[in-house]
């Protein structure tokens, strides 16, 4: 250690190794995001990512564990941009339940996301996280939760557009719809065809739903017809999962350790979709496996104007009733399930929400892959350390596509 000169004398710091391992530590405790992207970069390219740390706000605001804007509206995100992080863990979610019969659900669900290029040249999904985002008036009052997966193809900004529209959409329509499963089909498919209208006006020169984002695309050719995404949404009641899919993104539950799927991938050699396409005069041909007419390896999505009528934007929409077994909630892109099953996923995240500690995967000499754009949201660190892992494990077995997982804790809190 260097000397420290004070008043003419020279005093010699004692070692402090334990408060530096103790340190380092924490620092990899609260910088999971920034860990996973140093992690996985090829050596002599490990670039810093710029990273954030989000949390739901309390109806308080958060504390200031987390440098950066403070938002103190109930439902809101707390944000972080470049500054440091303090200590992520001061930021709380909401403690607040309701009651169905002698249960108790948490009105917030904990949640964890990641997001990465991959081995892709250009990051096209989207992720959107709305806590609280609505609720429902009448008999059955509570916060409704909203998650949403988007998969891009052509560009990155129909993928961008749902994230900043469709949970607005479904709010709209929600708000003044009826109860009851049925209504909640309608509600859905309601809310899919205006997002895919307001897709449909902007490629047409509209200005409705116009995206902050800028994409390829929008800088060379503002009026595109081939441009697409996938939809996968899940709203969260206390008594009821409403997924809504559009496309080969996806959607599992996992419930007492059984992986049950909550959405069918749209491919178009599926034989309904095979059928639907052809009786509207269309052709599935394979070419690198079945396409719409040679093109699009998905049988439905929002956009893609130059394929309709043969893909559509009309989500098939399930909805299940909550139990005390449900234990995760996950959403994923095809990045994901194109390598890893839904038993091994729900096995995963299962393993992680038990645990409630950082896992330390093998990192297999493959894996090695330059991260262009690396995201993350949170509420929990067990459902975080899942969804970390989740996207992982889909780059270790060669995921050629861009990677997003969402974990949502469904589990009872007395």
């Amino acid at each position: 250690m260097a000397g420290v000169c004070c008043g003419g004398e020279t005093e010699t710091s004692a070692p402090v190794e334990p408060s530096c391992k103790a340190a380092r530590r924490r620092r990899m405790e609260i910088h999971q995001f920034r860990f996973l992207g140093a992690d996985m970069a090829p050596e002599g390219n490990r670039k810093r990512q710029r990273l954030g740390i989000v949390c739901p706000a309390k109806e308080e605001h958060c504390t200031d564990g987390v440098e950066g804007r403070a938002v103190s509206d109930k439902g809101k995100m707390v944000e972080k941009g470049d500054s440091e992080a303090k200590d992520a863990s001061q930021c709380e979610t909401s403690s607040s339940a309701v009651k169905i019969g002698a249960e108790v659900v948490g009105e917030c669900p904990n949640f964890g996301m990641t997001s990465v290029c991959g081995r892709r040249r250009d990051m096209e999904d989207a992720v959107a996280i709305h806590p609280s985002f609505s609720r429902r008036s009448g008999r059955n009052s509570a916060d409704l939760h909203f998650f949403g997966v988007y998969d891009g193809h052509g560009c990155s900004h129909v993928a961008m557009k749902c994230k900043d529209r469709m949970h607005e959409i479904v709010k709209d329509v929600v708000e003044v719809g009826e109860e009851g499963d049925g209504a909640w089909k309608e509600m859905m498919a309601r809310s899919f065809s205006r997002m895919d209208k307001e897709v449909t006006e902007w490629s047409n020169g509209g200005a409705v739903g116009v995206s902050n984002s800028v994409c390829r695309c929008e800088l060379q050719t503002p009026q595109c017809d081939a441009v697409g995404s996938t939809a996968v949404v899940a709203v969260v009641t206390p008594d009821k999962i409403v997924v809504s899919n559009c496309g080969d993104s996806r959607a599992v539950l996992c419930r007492n350790g059984v992986a049950i799927p909550l959405s069918l991938d749209h491919k178009p050699d599926r034989p309904d979709e095979l059928n639907r396409i052809q009786t509207a005069g269309g052709r599935v041909i394979y070419w690198d496996g079945a396409r719409v007419l040679g093109v699009l390896a998905m049988s439905r999505a929002i956009g893609d104007n130059y394929l309709k009528p043969f893909v559509i934007p009309e989500p098939e929409v399930t909805v299940t009733d909550r139990t005390a077994e449900d234990e995760c909630l996950i959403l994923a892109s095809d990045g994901l399930w194109d390598v890893v099953s839904n038993e091994v996923a729900c096995g995963v995240a299962r393993m992680c929400l038990q645990a409630q500690k950082p896992p330390s995967p093998p990192q297999s000499p493959g894996s090695e892959v330059n991260l262009a754009s690396v995201s993350g949201e949170s509420s929990d660190k067990a459902c975080s350390d899942a969804s970390i892992l989740l996207t992982k494990l889909a780059l270790a077995r060669h995921s050629t596509d861009n990677v997003s997982v969402v974990v949502v804790d469904l589990k009872r809190r007395l």
